[in-house]
């Protein structure tokens, strides 16, 4: 049988079951029929960040940021840009600390834009700072 990983669903947070092999086949929700990867980051609240960190087999990058932080609106194209190229093999989110601010205190967030890799629900790493596209890129590699 071929290798299934579950992906969570970045509209309804379901959880959905699929064959490894055919990530890369534009696989849609089996609840909601969104598309699974969107190319874009992933707007989480307090409940999708725990669904999709505790309960997704893809490594999940996540940005902490806040409304009126300039470094994270100018990360916000070089996330676009890592969600177009890295989907389906990884998730690509994002989380308002403003609106979220238990969630940012219990991870320690310190400081924004804050960006951490997370694998099965435990943290692999995390950086903070502005950050062009190969240096993320770099950082992600030196990671997974």
């Amino acid at each position: 049988m071929a290798e299934s990983v579950l992906v969570v669903c970045p509209d309804c947070s379901g959880i959905n079951r699929l064959p490894r092999a055919r990530l890369g086949e534009g696989p849609k929700c089996g609840r909601c029929r969104a598309r699974l990867f969107q190319g874009v980051p992933a707007s989480l609240d307090e409940e999708g960040f725990e669904r999709q960190v505790a309960r997704s087999d893809l490594p999940v990058l996540v940005d902490f940021w806040a409304s009126w932080c300039a470094p994270c609106h100018m990360m916000a194209p070089v996330l676009e840009q890592t969600a177009r190229a890295r989907e389906p093999w990884l998730r690509v989110a994002k989380l308002n600390t403003e609106e979220h601010q238990g969630l940012a205190g219990r991870l320690g967030i310190r400081s924004i834009p804050t960006l951490i890799l997370f694998r099965a629900g435990r943290e692999l790493a995390r950086i903070s700072g502005a950050m062009d596209g190969r240096a993320l890129g770099q950082w992600l590699d030196g990671q997974l």
